[in-house]
C-alpha cells in the first residue's frame, strides 16, 4: 500500500503474539485499528497499548472458527471505521501429535481456527475491500507451510492449505484493487506452544519439554517479525518470509523437496523418531 495513513485495518488474534505487536505498529504508522480474538481481557490490554498512539481502535470478541460470527465481523468493522483497507488473518492454533495417536476432534478444531477462519475473514471481508481505492489481503501461514514435519501433521495441514489458499486468492485477484499476502512466520517468541493441544511426541518428550524446546529455538520477539511485516505490507510484498529460519527452510525445501527432512532432523531432533 502507498500508505498506512489514515487506514482502517483488522487484525485476528490480536490478544497477543504477533497480532498485538502487528497491530501496535500499524497504529504507529497511523491505521485505525479493529481487532479481533476470543481473549477479551487480551484485547483490551491490546486496545490499551493502542490508545496510547492516539489512534482509534475497536475491539471485537470473535471466533475465527465461527461461520456466522465471521459473516456479521466485517459489518461491524464498517460501521464503526466506515471503510476498511487492510485484513490480517492471523489468529492460529497449535496441535502436537502423531496421526497414529491423535484424536480427530483435535484436528478438526485446528482446522476450524488456521484454515476456515482464514477462508471466513478472506471471503467476508472481500466486498468491503474491494470498494477501497486500495486494499490488502495478509494471510499468515508458517515456517510449517514450507516443511512438513512429524507430530505436526495438523498444524502443518493447515498451514500448507493456508499457503495454497492464498496463492489462488492472489491470482484471482491479481487484475483488482487487491494486493494479496502469503506470511511464512520463523520462529518468533509467543503463546502458541503453551496454549498449544498436546497428545505426544515421536520420543515421549511432555508438553512442559516441547514448551522449553519452542522458547529455546524461537528467539524473534513478536516486535521484530512486526515490524518487518509491516514494512514488507508497505512494499506490497506478496510473499513474506520472517526471520533467517524462514529463508533457510524455504531454500532448503527448494532444493531437496524430498530429503529436507534429513537436514531439519538436526535441529528439531526432539520431535523425530529415534532409530532403536
Amino acid at each position: 500500500m502507498k500508505t498506512l495513513q489514515n487506514r482502517v485495518a483488522v487484525v485476528t488474534g490480536a490478544a497477543s503474539g504477533i497480532g498485538r505487536a502487528t497491530s501496535i505498529a500499524l497504529a504507529k504508522e497511523g491505521c485505525r485499528l479493529a481487532i479481533a480474538d476470543i481473549d477479551r481481557a487480551g484485547l483490551e490490554q491490546t486496545k490499551a497499548m493502542i490508545a496510547r498512539t492516539g489512534q482509534a481502535v475497536s475491539t471485537h470478541l470473535v471466533d475465527v472458527s465461527d461461520k456466522a460470527r465471521m459473516l456479521a465481523f466485517p459489518e461491524e468493522v464498517a460501521a464503526t471505521h466506515g471503510e476498511i483497507h487492510l485484513l490480517i488473518n492471523n489468529a492460529g492454533v497449535a496441535v502436537n501429535d502423531q496421526v497414529s495417536d491423535g484424536a480427530l476432534e483435535d484436528f478438526e478444531w485446528i482446522v476450524g481456527i488456521n484454515f476456515w477462519g482464514v477462508v471466513y475473514g478472506s471471503k467476508f471481508f472481500l466486498p468491503y475491500l474491494l470498494k477501497a481505492d486500495e486494499a490488502h489481503i495478509v494471510n499468515i501461514s508458517s515456517i510449517f507451510g514450507l516443511a512438513g514435519l512429524p507430530t505436526q501433521a495438523p498444524y502443518c495441514a493447515t498451514k500448507f492449505a493456508v499457503r495454497g489458499f492464498t496463492e489462488s486468492l492472489r491470482a484471482e485477484l491479481a487484475m483488482s484493487n487487491v494486493t494479496v499476502s502469503c506470511v511464512h512466520p520463523g520462529g518468533v517468541r509467543t503463546n502458541i506452544e503453551k496454549s498449544a493441544r498436546f497428545t505426544s511426541v515421536m520420543d515421549g518428550s511432555s508438553h512442559a519439554d516441547m514448551i522449553a524446546f519452542f522458547e529455546k529455538t524461537a528467539t524473534m520477539p513478536p516486535e521484530k517479525a512486526a515490524h518487518i511485516l509491516v514494512k514488507n505490507i508497505k512494499k506490497g510484498r506478496e510473499r513474506i518470509l520472517l526471520g533467517g529460519d524462514a529463508v533457510f527452510v524455504d531454500l532448503l525445501t527448494r532444493f531437496l523437496p524430498v530429503r529436507y527432512h534429513s537436514i531439519l532432523q538436526l535441529v528439531f531432533k526432539p520431535i523425530f523418531p529415534v532409530k532403536k
